[in-house]
């Protein structure tokens, strides 16, 4: 669905504006008491960093500098570690709230960022085979209170994109508009056809998110999608973007930077959902991953496989999922890249599946029709 240039201006006359490395929120309304949650990291984040192999005989000497001091890293098992500034996360998974998944990709297989976000949010096989996202079709099984989902973003992310009508907000870093501007607006569009029901639903959402004290930081973030989602008729489904992933140099301090933030954001969520947190399953992916060994400037290059995670109290975590494929030489994709082992298509619709309480096989095909790689993956969460 594409958004007008009215229907956004109408938005961005409560607050619309960009976040957090232009991260971006959108959120759906279907009637259930699970939340599923979306974080898609643009840019091809570098999965050997995030959860590293230090148990591989290989991974040292690919890496080099920014593999890390295995001191400083949180240990996860005898063969993997999670990056030091994930916190939180390294907390949630000894507490059986994280589960990561390693050498994981979607079918695609060349290395254009467009090309592959573009896979990866539509669940086609091919860039530009379909239409609509995913995340969109999942919302359309659900059973609905009301015909809509709302964007918590200037534009709505491909995933959720299709035949779900959505509307936008989001937080700004300009004051908010007085109660006698937004009164005026909307005598303006009383008497408009297309322009009321916008500025009504931008109300709404606008009311929805009081007393969040919502900004542009990751925590700010956290704490918006926290407050929409824990909210009786708020909205059960969602998804954030976060960009800033594509590390072609420097990469050890800039990715420290943007695993902070998302540890941050998260923590936030949790700290701001209560109970409901215990019925919330988010999934963290990447269009594609990064080489396996450094490049000349500090950083890596496109590759093919990554990491995902899955957290939220609904999670059965506290372990490592992957059929590792090993970093030696004849082990990797094209002599360059981690080799995927597991589709990251079968994830999606098996986290999906158990965290809103579908039947796995039946929602992998509605999802993603013959695309899907392989039998969805089970015994992701609790619920």
């Amino acid at each position: 669905m594409k958004i007008h240039r009215r229907q956004f201006l109408s938005v961005a006359a409560l607050g619309a504006g960009a976040m957090w490395v232009s991260s971006h929120m959108a959120l759906a309304s279907v009637d259930t008491d699970r939340r599923f949650v979306f974080i898609i990291q643009r840019g091809a984040a570098d999965g050997l960093d995030i959860v590293r192999p230090y148990g591989d005989p290989a991974y040292q000497g690919l890496r080099g500098a920014i593999a890390g001091e295995a001191a400083r890293s949180i240990k996860l098992d005898g063969m993997f570690a999670l990056h030091p500034s994930l916190i939180e996360l390294g907390k949630m998974y000894t507490g059986g709230e994280a589960l990561f998944v390693h050498a994981v990709a979607s079918p695609y297989r060349e290395r254009s960022h467009f090309d592959g976000q573009n896979v990866l949010e539509t669940g086609g096989m091919q860039p530009y085979q379909v239409r609509d996202g995913w995340l969109n079709r999942l919302v359309s099984m659900m059973p609905h209170e009301k015909d809509e989902a709302i964007a918590l973003a200037p534009t709505v992310p491909m995933a959720l994109r299709g035949p779900m009508p959505v509307t936008s907000y989001a937080p700004s870093s300009l004051p908010d508009a007085t109660d006698d501007l937004l009164a005026r607006v909307g005598m303006l569009y009383d008497k408009d056809p297309q322009l009321h029901p916008l500025w009504t639903e931008a109300v709404q959402a606008k009311a929805l998110a009081e007393g969040t004290n919502a900004r542009q930081d990751p925590a700010g973030l956290g704490r918006l999608a926290a407050k929409f989602l824990s909210r009786d008729n708020g909205p059960r489904i969602a998804m954030i973007e976060t960009e800033g992933w594509d590390t072609h140099f420097a990469q050890a301090p800039r990715l420290a930077a943007q695993l902070k933030a998302l540890d941050t954001m998260i923590a936030a969520m949790r700290d701001a959902m209560g109970p409901v947190w215990n019925r919330t399953t988010i999934l963290v992916a990447t269009e594609f991953g990064r080489t396996a060994a450094v490049n000349g400037t500090g950083g890596t290059d496109h590759g093919t496989a990554s990491m995902a995670m899955l957290i939220g109290g609904a999670v059965k975590g506290g372990r490592v999922l992957t059929d590792w494929p090993g970093l030696a030489g004849s082990k990797l994709y094209q002599d360059r890249d981690l080799r995927p082992t597991m589709a990251l298509d079968a994830l999606i619709a098996g986290a999906a599946a158990e965290a809103l309480g579908l039947d796995g096989d039946r929602l992998g095909h509605s999802l993603f029709g013959a695309a899907i790689s392989s039998k969805p993956v089970s015994g992701l969460t609790r619920v």
